[in-house]
């Protein structure tokens, strides 16, 4: 554990903790006002401290306080409530409208209905404002292609993330928000006042490149699919990719070149370190090579859309030259990872709960901590042999790293991972520099058809290949319940597994057992917390589904019609998430008992008998029924109306049973109803 006394590790780690506490456990105290006072005392005790021979541990405690402070405050600060010109400010809830001048900063994936961007929120009602907003445009709507740094103003009402309708869902609100975005816009074209270029950003200047170079490259001969897989895998882009080939992707446990990361960077890092060996000959040729290396791994960082994990590679690789050929010092690869992890952190303390932001960190930490001690097994002479060597144990290290975070966001494992990657890697090099050259060809217009039919064959290559191994099922692990707590321990087993496989000591022996017994300890509490029982009324439109979950068995109540429910997404999410290894589907009935609670269901033919008090009535298909005389016959003790009603019929009922105050529980605005 030699890499935790660099103090910029724990000085990182501090700051982590910082943003996390800061995350999860709000404070209306502004924590920024106290910093300086903080600073001010750490530099007295410092002084004081350096004169003594025997060193205070007041001032250690003081200054990873001061480091974690520095992390919680710098969360706060992204945060709405701690900025007083947020546009959250200046929402009224009264007016159906207001009006907002909008600057868009980057292009998302669109869904079946709308365009979405992010956008700037310049001002409201006139009055200057500051933080990004969704905006949705639907599709219909006859508006010019948004860019990044077009400037709207518009008509419309801001709008509150809809939170999941359905247990252990997906939330999309909540994914937003760690990209600094905290609500939501939705218009169409008549919404639109005036739409006009705003002033030039680098960022908006660089995502405009990229949407030039990619319709540069949608004129070329490239067919659609490798066209898809050039844009990702040089720019970026994903969004061209269809879903099949991605699942595709996935299940071959080649995505990570689907996404520019540390591996494509370090690709192009080497090329320029290639182009520019001249210049370190001369008087100033290494500065001139160092600070325009540095200025074009940025460059394209910006161009590949900024993600945490190529802005990772880029700050990695800039330290790396800045030590090497600017100061002249050697660079300990622990010290270069944390200090970006540091720097990245500061300037966004929400890329700390990015899933790229976690994978490429953990990978590459994992490469530098793993990888060393794994290659000393075996040392191959042949260059050849070396080559691929190298290949399988920085893969084998890099998956050691990251499964546990695949399991806990993914819940699948590629089996044929390791031989994927030797495949894809050998030939991942000569594919980027083509598709760089391709790319260069395309932007001057001088791109031939023939070496874009060359390049067609070589990418139409990979899918296949990529293909045939994701048709491998029986190498394929999926729908695996990974729990926090799980991920947790696992990674804390891992580091004890390698500290005692480093050098066994008692200490480190004791570290290890420990970390096993924390680990049991997790999955007898992860088992147990799965194991409750409970019922689930999900949100579905125009369907009624209900789920009893007995311990690891989930039985589906359902309209025969109804086709392909174990499937659907909400579905698979909930029974991942609840360790289900059972399921099975069994008609609706009329009437049936739940922990002796009764239950009746409703249909659209409003008929019900006589059975005296019921708890539960779920209201399905729109019946028409009087609701006032249902409960004066059945006395119910809550109303349930699912998402096969008509709105306007759910609303009316709710408004009857707050006059005979009755519960009422509406799935379309109150999510799924679960009884446990």
């Amino acid at each position: 554990m030699d890499f935790l006394k660099l103090p910029v590790v724990r000085f990182s780690i501090c700051v982590a903790v910082g943003i996390l506490c800061s995350r999860f456990y709000t404070i209306q105290t502004p924590l920024f006002y106290w910093l300086p006072l903080v600073i001010l005392l750490l530099a007295t005790v410092y002084f004081v401290s350096r004169k003594q021979l025997i060193q205070n541990p007041f001032f250690a405690l003081l200054t990873y306080l001061t480091f974690f402070l520095i992390g919680f405050a710098d969360f706060q600060l992204q945060l709405p409530d701690f900025q007083d010109k947020n546009y959250v400010h200046f929402i009224s809830e009264e007016k159906s409208s207001q009006l907002l001048q909008l600057k868009i900063t980057e292009s998302l994936k669109p869904d079946f209905y709308n365009n979405k961007f992010l956008a700037e929120v310049i001002s409201i009602e006139n009055q200057e404002t500051k933080g990004k907003i969704l905006l949705n445009l639907k599709k219909d709507s006859i508006v010019p292609n948004l860019v990044a740094d077009d400037m709207l103003l518009v008509s419309g009402k801001v709008l509150n993330f809809e939170k999941p309708s359905n247990p252990d869902q997906f939330g999309y609100g909540e994914y937003l928000k760690m990209l600094g975005a905290f609500a939501q816009l939705k218009i169409d074209q008549q919404d639109i006042i005036k739409l006009k270029k705003g002033k030039p950003t680098l960022r908006g200047f660089a995502l405009n490149i990229r949407r030039n170079i990619i319709e540069k490259l949608e004129k070329s001969k490239l067919e659609t699919n490798e066209r898809a897989i050039i844009q990702a895998l040089i720019l970026g882009e994903r969004r061209d990719i269809n879903t099949q080939m991605y699942k595709d992707y996935a299940a071959a446990g080649a995505i990570h070149i689907l996404a520019v990361s540390g591996l494509h960077v370090g690709i192009l890092f080497f090329i320029l370190k290639f182009l520019f060996r001249l210049f370190r000959y001369s008087q100033y040729g290494k500065m001139f090579s160092a600070i325009a290396i540095i200025l074009l791994l940025y460059g394209y960082a910006l161009i590949a859309g900024f993600s945490p994990s190529v802005v990772r590679a880029a700050t990695m690789f800039s330290l790396f030259i800045v030590a090497d050929q600017l100061i002249k010092r050697p660079t300990n690869p622990f010290n270069t990872l944390f200090l970006s992890f540091l720097g990245l952190l500061l300037f966004n303390p929400m890329w700390l709960f990015h899933v790229g932001f976690q994978l490429s960190y953990a990978a590459v930490f994992s490469i530098i901590l793993l990888q060393p001690k794994i290659s000393n097994y075996y040392w191959p002479k042949n260059k050849f042999l070396k080559y691929y060597w190298n290949i399988i144990t920085v893969t084998i290290a890099a998956q050691l790293g990251v499964l546990p975070l695949s399991l806990y966001y993914f819940h699948q494992f590629p089996g044929l991972f390791l031989f994927t990657n030797i495949i894809v890697l050998t030939f991942l090099v000569p594919i980027f520099c083509f598709g760089l050259f391709i790319i260069l060809l395309a932007i001057i217009n001088v791109l031939p058809n023939w070496l874009v039919a060359i390049y067609n064959e070589i990418i139409l290559w990979l899918n296949t290949f990529i293909r045939f191994i994701s048709k491998q099922q029986d190498f394929l692990f999926e729908e695996i319940h990974f729990s926090m707590l799980n991920l947790i321990s696992v990674y804390l087993l891992i580091f004890s597994l390698f500290f005692l496989l480093n050098k066994i000591s008692v200490n480190k022996m004791l570290f290890f057992f420990g970390s096993l017994a924390i680990f049991m300890g997790c999955l007898i509490l992860d088992k147990k917390e799965v194991s409750n029982n409970e019922l689930v009324i999900f949100q579905k439109s125009r369907s009624t589904l209900i789920g009893i979950k007995q311990n690891d068995i989930l039985t589906v109540l359902k309209d025969s019609s109804e086709e392909n429910i174990k499937d659907a997404t909400f579905i698979k999410n909930y029974r991942i998430a609840n360790g289900i290894n059972h399921y099975s589907e069994e008609p609706l009935a009329d009437f049936f008992k739940y922990n002796e609670k009764r239950f009746l269901i409703l249909d659209s033919l409003g008929v019900y008998p006589n059975l005296g008090i019921i708890d539960y009535i779920l209201l399905r298909n729109s019946p028409k029924v009087n609701l006032e005389r249902l409960i004066d016959s059945l006395k119910p003790k809550t109303i349930i109306a699912d998402g096969s009603n008509y709105r306007t019929y759910a609303e009316r009922w709710q408004k009857t049973c707050e006059k005979r105050k009755v519960p009422f529980h509406s799935t379309y605005n109150n999510g799924a109803f679960v009884i446990k």
